[in-house]
């Protein structure tokens, strides 16, 4: 089995399978060191019922058995929905971390790294999707298709990002119902005005109390009329645009009305942190480590467990990291260089972080196998398999830097005397057209001939003689022996086309 080492907090590592991580902060001293199949994960397979109810086990090693429990039962029964997975996680001792993606790919990347659940961000989603702030101008119907991908992409429990809710208590219901719809374990939801303002950005303006309650209770209902369990996450923004005192008010309650995660917004010192993880404390409470310069100040997980969070989410480092990154590699590429190897990944882990691997062995498992032609099919080949060798005889003599491509349609030259009817167009099928183009570059791009009789398909070949009365051309031509110049011009792009009558 592929062990993966977490860290425990301050003390020790637990390893745990490659394919399901936690991140732990049970306090146990490294003496206690657990990896998957030891006795002490023997004990949690055996003794789950018995965990909460052993005097003597410390703690710490209770809270351990509870967590190879957990995992244990999530292995052996049905594959779980993704807001239970994510109860599950925040069920977990320690805080828990969630970057902010904003597609597919950046989710992908999030669980690559180990992370157990990730949250949409609408300022980064708003960037990359419409190139524009998040100041409401995205809409809930790009909002919700963008977390369907995400969702579809990943295999971790997924919080969207829903804004404002998009709208009164009624769109509210429908926001959160369409979320679910797209795959999200959670939906976060805000007391802001419309248009909504960015976190940590002037002239934000919240809705009054009971507004924001009625969102909360919209919620709440919608998730019971479809009988999801979906994570609601209640924020408000009334810390910056009310106060700290207004702002705990709502969080109690948003709690009281059946939020599962608290937020605040904007907290301004570690005082204010911790007197918001004071109130509500069954309901875990949700942090916000903008990057690069917001009003909250910026803690570690060990220093944000310690002041009562219990999930983590980190909105602008994947997008700011991108953002910086193509900035430099096109002032690269601009100056004639092309971004050095450290600085991307090869293309052989590109494929691998894509998915052509697994792809390819997928595709192995469907492959079809080579069944013998019936005979209609070899007796239709039959004409083709002839030409091919006819062809391939006559361009022994031709130059290689003079390619010639013979097309030879039967079927077509009825329409133009080949029946043996008379006429000044009668035999003129047996002869050849000669199709040149040389870019204006010099080089030759085509050198084709084709039976004369053949005009309903020349301008398949060559779009340019769209318009042009071939027919005509060939009529004034019939009589004519030996080759003529037909057509001599150049296109709309500089490339010289010539028809030869041979």
């Amino acid at each position: 089995m592929n062990l993966q080492p977490l860290v425990l907090s301050r003390y020790c590592t637990v390893s745990l399978p490659h394919t399901r991580s936690f991140n732990l902060s049970t306090k146990i001293p490294p003496s206690s060191n657990l990896t998957f199949g030891s006795s002490l994960h023997q004990r949690a397979l055996s003794l789950p019922h018995k965990l909460n109810h052993t005097p003597s086990a410390s703690p710490a090693k209770r809270g351990v058995l509870q967590l190879v429990a957990a995992y244990s039962r999530g292995r052996e029964s049905a594959p779980e929905s993704p807001a239970k997975a994510l109860r599950r996680i925040l069920d977990l001792p320690g805080v828990h971390q969630a970057p902010a993606c904003f597609d597919a790919l950046s989710a992908k990347l999030v669980e690559r790294a180990g992370f157990q659940c990730c949250l949409t961000s609408g300022f980064s989603i708003s960037a990359a999707r419409l190139g524009l702030p998040d100041t409401g101008l995205i809409s809930y119907g790009e909002m919700v298709d963008q977390g369907q991908q995400i969702t579809q992409a990943v295999s971790i429990p997924v919080i969207g990002d829903g804004d404002n809710g998009y709208g009164n208590a009624i769109n509210v219901k429908r926001t959160v119902k369409g979320y679910i719809k797209a795959g999200f374990a959670g939906i976060l939801l805000e007391d802001q005005v419309s248009p909504k303002a960015c976190g940590h950005t002037k002239g934000r303006k919240v809705v009054s109390r009971e507004e924001a309650l009625i969102r909360i209770r919209a919620a709440v209902d919608a998730r019971k009329e479809s009988g999801s369990d979906i994570v609601i996450v209640a924020r408000t923004d009334s810390r910056q645009a009310v106060s700290l005192d207004e702002a705990l008010w709502r969080s109690r309650a948003f709690a009281d009305a059946g939020a599962d995660v608290l937020f605040i917004d904007a907290l301004t010192s570690k005082e204010e942190m911790k007197a918001f993880c004071g109130i509500s404390s069954p309901v875990p409470k949700m942090a916000n480590m903008l990057e690069g310069g917001g009003k909250t100040p910026i803690l570690n997980p060990l220093e944000l467990e310690d002041v009562g969070y219990k999930l983590v989410t980190y909105p602008l480092s994947l997008i700011g990291v991108s953002i910086r990154a193509m900035q430099e590699a096109l002032a690269g590429i601009r100056g004639g260089r092309i971004p050095p190897p450290g600085s991307m990944p090869s293309f052989e882990e590109l494929k691998e972080i894509l998915g052509f691997n697994n792809y390819y062995d997928e595709e192995k498992r469907y492959s079809a196998s080579i069944t013998p032609l019936s005979s209609e099919r070899l007796t239709s080949n039959m004409y083709s398999l002839q030409k091919r060798v006819k062809d391939d005889a006559e361009q022994k003599d031709q130059s290689p830097q003079d390619p010639i491509v013979e097309v030879i349609t039967p079927d077509v030259y009825n329409n133009y005397g080949a029946d043996g009817s008379r006429g000044s167009f009668s035999g003129i099928w047996s002869r050849t057209l000669r199709v040149k183009i040389t870019g204006r570059d010099g080089f030759e791009k085509l050198d084709v001939r084709i039976p004369a009789g053949f005009l309903d398909g020349i301008t398949n070949i060559v779009p340019a003689l769209g318009g042009v009365n071939i027919k005509e051309l060939l009529n004034e031509a019939a009589d004519e022996m030996g080759g003529k110049v037909l057509l001599d011009f150049n296109d709309t792009i500089g490339d010289r086309i010539q028809v030869f009558l041979e």
